[in-house]
């Protein structure tokens, strides 16, 4: 039977980023921790030039890091400030370079509101259970207004907003103002009060019901199921325009329009006289258009023969082919003069060679040339002369005349 011994036994060493990115994989895969709402006060706040927000949540009992990137921070209605108590929508991952265990957060909302938005979730839904704000129920606009209604507070920031788009857009358009309350217990009952009397008594050709921004508490009439149900019953078409971008109530799901500011609504509402006068340029430049029509019709025939005949132009290939003659004179200048380098170190190389080897070097040895007088002749061999003959005699500095005697007797 084999033996083992404790020390044999080999533990797995993880390396800490490898340990950390197991972690966070752990935690993203528990669904319930990725999508959860944490409630707590506001402590460690900063906001760096990055845009993106830092804070912890604390309680009496533990802390939770958070941070909330650029983009979720641009969308939020609601920024905390130290010490706050708020409830933060997000999700629980794990930060691996510095092993940081946190909260990447999407929604902040002061605390309290989630009752506030489970009573408007639930309203919202049996009112759209009952088709109240189904899309066939929606009315279109008038293209020219002639008398708005507006519903709103006289003394907000809202109706002077609201005014002074109409001004600019549409100065044509009559505006008769229905005031009401549009925050506090009174503010659903005046506003209702206000769209019906705007229905019965004035006939608009649109109405909008605007108000300013807030907290949700501040727009909680706008919520409220009286307000709706008058939006939903108006003869006029409604445009809502409550609140800032991001606020959504239940009267602007009721409304046949929803606008995102009340200066938004009045520009939904009304056509813009420079709109009007630019229509009025279109229709005087189609007028043109249709004098000129077949005046364009044949430049245009004209102008695409003579896209095809540049297409088809042989002066691209004749550019080119001058380019690859250029190219190819270069080349054959740049041959003929290597070849020429090549032939003259050659032609060197044999001059020298012939220094070497000539005649002149060969007498300059102590050699001498020797020629008959008589016809020039090189005198290779002793046969070619005979005794009395005259010769010349070559040597390297000079030449000299002889005459050709017997051969000396040995003995």
């Amino acid at each position: 039977m084999a033996q083992f011994s404790l020390f044999d036994y080999q533990p797995v060493v993880w390396s800490v980023s490898d340990l950390n990115r197991h972690i966070r994989v752990l935690l993203e895969s528990e669904p319930e921790i990725q999508d959860l709402w944490v409630a707590g006060e506001v402590s460690n706040l900063s906001r760096p030039a990055s845009g993106h927000l830092y804070f912890t949540l604390k309680d009496p009992r533990a802390s939770l890091r958070c941070v909330m990137w650029r983009s979720d921070v641009a969308r939020q209605r609601h920024i905390p400030a130290e010490g706050q108590a708020v409830e933060v929508h997000g999700r629980i991952g794990l930060y691996e370079a510095g092993g940081l265990y946190q909260l990447y957060a999407d929604l902040i909302r002061p605390a309290g509101e989630g009752a506030l938005y489970q009573a408007f979730v639930r309203l919202k839904a049996r009112l759209e259970a009952e088709g109240l704000f189904e899309a066939e129920r929606k009315r279109p606009l008038p293209a020219w207004p002639r008398r708005i209604g507006v519903v709103t507070s006289p003394t907000g920031a809202a109706l002077q907003d609201v005014l002074n788009v109409l001004r600019r857009r549409f100065p044509l358009a009559e505006v008769i103002l229905a005031p009401t309350p549009v925050q506090g217990e009174e503010a659903p009952a005046g506003i209702v009060a206000a769209l019906e009397t705007l229905n019965r008594q004035v006939r608009p050709d649109l109405i909008l019901l605007v108000r300013g921004g807030g907290s949700i508490e501040d727009l909680w009439a706008f919520n409220d199921e009286r307000v709706a149900r008058a939006v939903a019953a108006s003869q006029a078409p409604v445009v809502t325009g409550v609140g800032h971008e991001v606020d959504f109530t239940i009267a602007d799901f009721a409304a046949d329009v929803r606008a995102p500011t009340p200066s938004a609504a009045a520009e939904l509402a009304t056509p813009d006289v420079a709109t009007i006068t630019a229509s009025l340029r279109q229709l005087r430049s189609r007028l043109a258009r249709a004098l000129g029509e077949q005046v364009l019709d044949r430049r245009m025939a004209l102008e695409g023969v003579v896209a095809s005949l540049r297409v088809a132009s042989p002066r691209a290939r004749i550019s080119d082919g001058r380019q690859r003659l250029d190219a190819l004179t270069r080349r054959a200048a740049a041959s003929v003069k290597h070849g020429l380098a090549l032939r003259r170190e050659a032609l060197n190389r044999l001059t020298q060679t012939l220094q070497a080897v000539g005649p002149p070097a060969v007498l300059a040895r102590g050699y001498a040339l020797v020629t008959r007088q008589a016809d020039g002749t090189l005198v290779r061999s002793v046969a070619q002369v005979s005794t009395g003959d005259r010769i010349r005699v070559r040597l390297h500095d000079g030449s000299f005349g002889a005459q050709v005697k017997p051969p000396a007797d040995d003995g």
